[in-house]
């Protein structure tokens, strides 16, 4: 993983007859809270009420009797909304008549945290993990059976660990990979899979990579120590997006200096530093700091 060195370095729908029926077994709509002020566009404003109105929806969506009663508006002003939605594929039509959020809605999210993005998302949190633990600290996220490094943060320690973005390492034996395989659903079976992938470039201990994701999940942070390097250890943290970890943080340093008393620092410094940095729609385990 590094080594030490020296120096400073939508179809059309249900009509809207139909839509209008409210379905037998769904809950009725929470109403949505009026803007305090006039909107200064209120088609634009209208049409973010309804997609406020059907994100806790989820699958089950609402009819447009539903939406119409929890907006305060006529049925056919929010029909004329909902036809300029789907037309985007903001939103879209159940068989059954109910509206649910499109693709073009939930895909907002994923590009605004995609890869391209998180290094400039996240770089000040880095920065500023980076300053609070003094060591170095690495963003990365799973690509395959590796981890890719997007971004780090070097300390002001003379002493450095050496690493390079866009460098890519086996995540089942990786502080950053682990966190990640951890809290993104990996059973043993997938673990043998990542492990069967990479056997011919690096040794893999099944067993050691098991515990530490079962550990991982307990405790919201992974460990490596010295498996990738002699003299080099991680601690890592996933971030999560609905729970599912989309990319890791951690911080890495001397194993000499990685005691189970840091890293319980350490877990301590990541949770108190990180989540007011993190962008809207990232945050860590709930737990990590229990």
């Amino acid at each position: 993983m590094a080594r030490m060195t020296t120096g400073t370095t939508a179809g059309p729908g249900a009509d809207a007859a139909s839509a209008s029926a409210p379905s037998a077994s769904a809950a009725p709509a929470a109403p949505v809270a009026a803007a305090p002020s006039a909107s200064p566009v209120e088609a634009v404003d209208r049409a973010l009420l309804v997609l406020q109105a059907l994100a806790p929806a989820g699958p089950r969506g609402l009819t447009l009797a539903e939406l119409a009663g929890a907006l305060g508006l006529n049925k056919t002003t929010v029909h004329r909304v909902l036809a300029a939605l789907r037309h985007r594929g903001f939103v879209q039509q159940d068989p059954g008549g109910a509206y649910v959020l499109g693709a073009a809605a939930t895909r907002l999210a994923d590009d605004f945290l995609g890869e391209e993005n998180l290094p400039v998302l996240l770089h000040p949190a880095l920065v500023a993990l980076s300053g609070a633990a003094d060591e170095l600290v690495h963003l990365g996220v799973l690509s395959g059976s590796h981890v890719v490094y997007l971004d780090k943060v070097e300390p002001e320690r003379s002493v450095r660990v050496w690493s390079a973005v866009g460098r890519r390492s086996p995540a089942v034996t990786t502080a950053l990979g682990r966190a990640l395989l951890a809290y993104r659903g990996t059973d043993r079976r997938a673990l043998a899979g990542y492990a069967a992938a990479v056997r011919g470039e690096h040794p893999v201990d099944e067993e050691r990579a098991w515990e530490a994701l079962e550990l991982a999940r307990a405790h919201g942070v992974a460990r490596e120590v010295e498996e990738n390097e002699r003299g080099i250890s991680c601690v890592a943290v996933p971030l999560l997006r609905s729970g599912t970890a989309v990319a890791a943080v951690s911080v890495t340093a001397p194993a000499e200096r990685m005691t189970d008393a840091r890293v319980a620092g350490l877990r301590r410094t990541m949770a108190e530093v990180l989540p007011p940095l993190l962008p809207a729609g990232l945050g860590l385990p709930p737990h990590l700091d229990a």
